[in-house]
């Protein structure tokens, strides 16, 4: 499997693992539709660059996630959220195929304007190296 691939679906599974049952819903590839209840979480895009070796594939793998909430005064949700996703994350060491080493992750919350309701808008860029 491809590497990045192999993360995202990784990562796509610990999280609906853990929100299940919570309100909070996991969705990738295509945002949810409009009536879905806030607060969620969408594994946008994800990104690598490898190189073969004699013996492997090494490289370097960012996955992008966002955590949206309707309740702008809610932002402490949000960062709680932001920070489970982080420690997912850290907990990813190893999937079938490849060794994962989570690097220095970004966050940013920030005001979302893209709707009729204002909206806050956590954005999480995860980077591994893997071997």
């Amino acid at each position: 499997m491809d590497p990045q691939q192999e993360l995202f679906s990784a990562v796509l599974m610990a999280l609906k693992e853990k929100y299940k049952d919570t309100g909070v819903g996991v969705y990738d590839t295509i945002l949810p539709p409009k009536d879905t209840p806030y607060p969620f979480i969408y594994l946008a895009d994800c990104s690598e660059s490898d190189q073969a070796t004699k013996n492997e594939i090494i490289g370097e793998t960012n996955l992008t996630l966002k955590v949206w909430h309707d309740n702008i005064r809610q932002r402490g949700t949000v960062s709680g959220i932001l920070a489970d996703i982080k420690n997912i994350c850290r907990s990813i060491e190893h999937t079938a195929h490849y060794a994962w080493n989570m690097q220095r992750p970004t966050q940013r919350i920030l005001p979302d304007n893209t709707t009729k309701q204002p909206l806050l808008m956590g954005v999480l860029v995860v980077g591994y190296k893997f071997s």
